[in-house]
C-alpha cells in the first residue's frame, strides 16, 4: 500500500508539471518574452516551430539520433549541442541539464531557443522548422491571438 501511495504521489507531481500550451497561450508567452523580431524573425516563426517540433508540448523528449543525442521539451533542444542529458558528447551551448527544458516553466527554454537563433544556422537549425514553416505565409499561427 505505501508504494501504491508513492505511486499516485510521483504522478500527481509529473502531471503538475507537464503542460501542453494552446496557439495563442503560447504566442502570448513568446511575445512577452521577446521573441517577436527576435534576430529577425517574427513571432508566427516560433509558434510555427514549436508546434512542429512538440506539438507544445513541454515534457516532449525525441527519439534518439544517430549520434544518440535527443531533443528535449516544446523547441526539441538537442542534447548534442546545447544541453546535457549526462550520455554522450556535449557542447552544451546554452549551459543547463537538458531535463530543464522539460516543466511547464519554458523561460530557460526561451533563453536557450534565443542562443541557438544566434548561432551562424539561425532557425535553419530546427528541422521541423526549416521543413514546414521557412518561406511560407506564417500569420495563420498568430491570425486570432489579440497580438
Amino acid at each position: 500500500m505505501k508504494v501504491l501511495g508513492l505511486i499516485v504521489l510521483f504522478l500527481l507531481v509529473a502531471v503538475n508539471e507537464a503542460k501542453v500550451f494552446e496557439r495563442c497561450e503560447l504566442a502570448r508567452l513568446l511575445k512577452k518574452q521577446g521573441l517577436d523580431e527576435y534576430e529577425g524573425y517574427a513571432l508566427g516563426n516560433w509558434v510555427c516551430m514549436a508546434y512542429h517540433e512538440s506539438k507544445y508540448d513541454t515534457q516532449a523528449v525525441g527519439p534518439p539520433n544517430s549520434n544518440g543525442s535527443r531533443a528535449y521539451g516544446i523547441f526539441q533542444i538537442n542534447s548534442r549541442w546545447w544541453c546535457s542529458n549526462g550520455q554522450g558528447t556535449t557542447s552544451n551551448g546554452c549551459e543547463t541539464s537538458c531535463s530543464n527544458f522539460l516543466n511547464d516553466d519554458i523561460t530557460d527554454d526561451i533563453e536557450c531557443a534565443k542562443r541557438v537563433v544566434r548561432d551562424p544556422n539561425k532557425m535553419d537549425a530546427w528541422v521541423a522548422w526549416k521543413e514546414n514553416c521557412k518561406g511560407t505565409d506564417l500569420s495563420k499561427w498568430t491570425s486570432g491571438c489579440g497580438l
